[in-house]
């Protein structure tokens, strides 16, 4: 199967949940995004992170039946990462400053899209997801191939828990403490506190953005 991978910017509005009702019947941020790309956005399903708890890595496969979830449906799934093995089924990430990984094994089919910020970092969320899908779905992780999207650096958002280096580093590390190999990981090198195609919310924060939107990827798999 084919991987398809698209990034938002600014330029296409916020992909904020909160950020995509519009009172005049036309489309939203998110959908004009979507289908854009050609993606449709009941075929279409959003990793809705929620930090209303302590666990950060909740992980979960998805059926047909949960299509739309998040995008056309309400959030019912709080998640941090999904797992997809049908083709022309969209996982959907809006991203603050963090990472969405896009994890892909192409001799299973298996598409995973996982969000990695400092809370699950933290938690080892890295590794922790890969062996999700070795448990799961019988990956070899020497067969993954993975992509890390733009993200904060460290020059404006270090991990203090990680001797102060940034998301793309302590992420790749414990994405190959999992078996994944080094040279299957390519990480953007786009860093979202300073580009200003991008939407940050650390920034933001501190004043130095003018709204605290989010930009997104979304990614599939084709026949």
């Amino acid at each position: 199967m084919k991987l398809h991978i698209h990034t938002s910017t600014v330029h296409d509005g916020s992909m904020k949940y909160d950020d995509q009702i519009t009172s005049d019947g036309r489309p939203n941020a998110r959908d004009t995004f979507l289908l854009k790309n050609g993606i449709q956005p009941a075929d279409t399903t959003l990793v809705y992170l929620a930090y209303d708890g302590d666990d950060y890595r909740r992980y979960y496969t998805l059926s047909e039946s949960d299509k739309g979830i998040g995008i056309t449906g309400s959030r019912t799934l709080k998640s941090d990462a999904l797992v997809t093995t049908n083709p022309g089924h969209a996982l959907f990430l809006p991203l603050a400053d963090c990472i969405a990984a896009v994890i892909h094994d192409p001799v299973t089919n298996t598409l995973m899209l996982s969000h990695l910020g400092r809370h699950n970092i933290k938690q080892i969320g890295g590794t922790a997801c890969i062996q999700y899908l070795i448990d799961t779905h019988h990956v070899n992780p020497a067969d993954l191939q993975i992509w890390l999207s733009p993200a904060a650096g460290s020059g404006n958002y270090p991990l203090y828990d990680f001797d102060n280096r940034g998301l793309h580093d302590v992420a790749a590390e414990q994405l190959t403490a999992a078996g994944v190999l080094a040279a299957n990981i390519k990480a953007s090198s786009i860093d979202t506190t300073t580009d200003q195609s991008y939407y940050s919310h650390s920034e933001f924060k501190k004043g130095n953005r003018p709204s605290d939107g989010r930009f997104a990827v979304v990614t599939y798999l084709s026949e």
